[in-house]
């Protein structure tokens, strides 16, 4: 008797088999070879309320659909919205363009860094984080920045010159909070949105680590730091923004600031792996040492110098405006 094939066991499972006590011996028989069959052979694959294999042509229900605006993937963990390319690439320009009119949209300036992050540079990051013992223990305790998790009114209390203290006062002087960072929706890998979400709540401890204000001026050359420390797409779009600037900033941006935000992004180390939380305590001048950043010039005293010269010197005009009359 000649032993039942793969294909042959596959048709015979499919054919209608009458009720005759031949045919069921026959079934019977047929189906402890495919079990066997099954376990032996790869060219068998089995899926719930199924049987395929290698030779025969896939049914309807085999066939997967490709994922479309009509076909959606479930989301990979909670708030995720899956895109198709198309989409990802239309919601990159629409809120970069969107966000280059209003630079105080900081939801565009998140989808926009979102959008642009994948395939391939939100990895690089989360790379770089798991080839450093400290950011691979950030990813698996996977704190986050909030009011509530700093203590901020713990912060107030420490020394100035601490990292905590330096931070807290920079957010009290800007009138900024932690609690303003949206969450990531649109990275599909989980950890990977993590790491976006890190990188966008460490974002005012490079403003307080610098110094620079949430002025315009100021956004422009901290991306410009960022775009060289993570490569992160978004923070090089944002220096189109440069164009935005009054032509004493822009000057200023390609003289100073500029400079100083390639210089210093190139050679420190990746800020992503800072562990802000464990390094409150820590003299703000020794991280800036260790990791390699040089403080740039004040900018807010640059620019409060320059408006005191202005009004003087628009006093000064009306002055003699007043006398020549």
């Amino acid at each position: 008797m000649k032993t039942p094939t793969a294909s042959s066991v596959h048709c015979l499972l499919r054919r209608p088999v009458a009720a005759r006590p031949g045919n069921l011996q026959l079934a019977i028989a047929t189906s402890i070879t495919a079990a066997s069959t099954t376990s032996s052979s790869s060219s068998l694959t089995t899926t719930p309320g199924t049987t395929s294999c290698s030779s025969c042509p896939p049914t309807r229900q085999q066939t997967a659909r490709a994922f479309s605006v009509l076909n959606r993937p479930p989301p990979n963990y909670p708030g995720h919205v899956p895109l198709t390319r198309i989409e990802r690439a239309a919601l990159a320009l629409g809120s970069g363009v969107l966000s280059l009119a209003n630079t105080y949209r900081g939801d565009l300036i998140a989808v926009c860094g979102e959008a642009t992050a994948t395939p391939y540079f939100i990895h690089r990051l989360h790379r770089a984080m798991l080839a450093s013992a400290t950011g691979r223990r950030i990813l698996r305790d996977r704190p986050r920045i909030t009011s509530s998790s700093l203590d901020l009114p713990r912060l107030r209390a420490l020394p100035p010159n601490t990292v905590g203290g330096t931070y807290v006062a920079w957010l009290d002087r800007e009138g900024v909070s932690p609690d303003t960072r949206s969450a990531v929706r649109y990275i599909d890998d989980e950890e990977c949105a993590y790491v976006m979400q890190r990188y966008r709540e460490s974002h005012d401890f490079y403003h307080a680590l610098t110094g620079l204000p949430v002025v315009r001026e100021g956004e422009v050359a901290i991306k410009a730091f960022e775009f060289a420390n993570t490569l992160l797409p978004m923070t090089g779009f944002a220096l189109l923004a440069v164009a935005t600037l009054k032509k004493s900033e822009r000057q200023r941006f390609w003289s100073v600031y500029g400079p100083w935000a390639l210089r210093n992004g190139l050679r420190s180390d990746e800020v992503i792996n800072i562990y802000w939380e464990e390094e409150m305590e820590t003299d703000v001048q020794e991280l800036r040492q260790r990791l390699g950043i040089e403080q740039p010039p004040d900018l807010r005293d640059i620019r409060k110098r320059e408006r005191e010269e202005r009004r003087k010197r628009n006093q000064g005009m009306a002055g003699a405006a007043v006398a020549g009359s």
